[in-house]
């Protein structure tokens, strides 16, 4: 796969994550519970968010109340609405970064540039998919113990709500779009000491000369008696000594 194609992907997922991530946030669905009375009239379903409580009566009629106070929750919701809205906030940067970043943007001129942002998105991303999948699977591993507890009456268990599948496929799709950015562009491999050209071929083959563009113009190490180019060689130093061609047919030493 390219690195168009890389990228391309990894930035539909993580759009996609994003989405997911601010359901989980917003709809009050990460406790679930059904309870029916005696009477089937009295059949109610209860509904538990981080930031409102709804009761659905059997009639179809629904209840929200808000909540307020961050106190009056749990301390696992608590710190899920914090971590929650910190995933957004980095998942939405590491998106930019990944746009930013693109090959086939043109924000950066430096393909080096293009991909040091485009891997930092690709570790946002990353990061923000564990910001929302501890929440989550903190309120559920608190939800399946009240659940089994033997001394919670009927009507205080609560069940898994949507949210907290919703928060685990995000997450998995937020690491998949990280994966694939930070795999897209690894940093190339660069030959030769700092300031050296890097397009600049080190060593020479036999009986060719070797190349350097350097601050001066083209250098050339001639492996044999330059031709001058006026129909006859241009003296030559010992092998490997650099000669400088400033004019056409006058051979500069440096």
């Amino acid at each position: 796969m390219g690195r168009i194609a890389k990228e391309v992907s990894a930035q539909v997922l993580g759009v996609i994550g994003l989405v997911g991530v601010a359901l989980t946030t917003g709809i009050p669905m990460w406790r679930v519970t059904s309870y029916i009375g005696a009477n089937i009239v009295t059949a109610q379903i209860v509904w538990d968010g981080l930031w409102m409580n709804c009761v659905m009566q059997s009639t179809g009629q629904m209840q929200c109340k808000i909540n307020w106070s961050v106190m009056s929750l749990s301390t696992d919701l608590q710190a899920s609405g914090a971590l929650v809205v910190i995933s957004i906030l980095v998942t939405f940067v590491g998106l930019i970064f990944a746009f930013v970043g693109g090959k086939c943007t043109s924000c950066l001129k430096s393909d080096s540039s293009k991909s040091k942002m485009t891997i930092l998105g690709g570790a946002l991303l990353i990061l923000g998919a564990v910001l929302v999948i501890i929440p989550v699977s903190w309120s559920a591993a608190i939800t399946i113990f009240d659940y089994n507890n033997p001394l919670l009456i009927a009507t205080q268990k609560r069940e898994l709500g949507a949210s907290i599948f919703i928060g685990w496929g995000s997450g998995a799709l937020l690491i998949i779009a990280g994966i694939l950015l930070c795999s897209s562009c690894p940093p190339k491999k660069e030959y030769g000491y700092p300031g050296y050209p890097q397009r600049a071929p080190l060593y020479s083959y036999p009986g060719q000369p070797m190349v350097q563009t350097g601050p001066y113009g083209r250098i050339y190490t001639p492996t044999s008696r330059p031709y001058s180019g006026t129909g006859s060689y241009a003296p030559s130093k010992p092998y490997g000594a650099p000669v400088a061609y400033t004019t056409p047919g006058r051979p500069q030493y440096i």
